[in-house]
């Protein structure tokens, strides 16, 4: 019985002897390797960034209703997150419902205002329904408070690059002699 457990207690040290080598064979500077994927870097983040990061990629893919769902869930789980409101009303304005786009966008212009980021997508927004006057009107108040946004420039460039219609006017430039 003796000799059992000296052969069982031999095979037990050899084992813990080669775990040993293998954890210190590579070491401090070596590559970890897994045989899964890397987690979604939203992985333990709170549930609405989750929301938010989810919507965000599906609006970049263009992916407008599921961004809709994603942006709706994010505001129902952060209320106050304005960058939930805007990505919400512009997924509404990518798929039309402009009605719901604008209720939208006065929920986040209670949150901060009518910054020149919101003041741009309210703007777009006005293009998009056909609304010229109130899109330029809109883009130049965006304008004079970041007259350096691309975004704001690209914008306005739109809507001089459309044709008149009711209401709506080229901007006219004119010069002194």
């Amino acid at each position: 019985m003796w000799g059992a457990f000296k052969r069982g207690t031999g095979a037990l040290a050899l084992l813990f002897a080669l775990g040993m080598m293998g954890c210190s064979s590579g070491g401090l500077d070596s590559e970890l390797t897994f045989d899964r994927p890397v987690e979604d870097p939203v992985f333990g983040s709170l549930p609405a960034e989750k929301s938010l990061q989810t919507a965000k990629r599906h609006y970049r893919d263009g992916q407008f209703g599921l961004a809709e769902k994603s942006f709706r869930k994010a505001v129902t789980e952060d209320r106050n997150s304005a960058e939930a409101w805007l990505g919400l009303a512009a997924s509404y304005d990518r798929l039309g419902r402009f009605d719901h786009a604008r209720r939208a966008y006065d929920a986040v212009t209670k949150l901060v205002g009518h910054t020149p980021t919101v003041l741009n997508n309210i703007g777009y927004h006005y293009i998009l329904r056909g609304d010229h006057a109130n899109a330029r009107q809109t883009l130049m108040a965006a304008h004079r408070a970041d007259p350096n946004n691309e975004y704001i420039r690209n914008n306005m460039n739109l809507v001089d690059g459309m044709e008149p219609q009711s209401g709506w006017s080229p901007r006219v430039t004119t010069s002194n002699p």
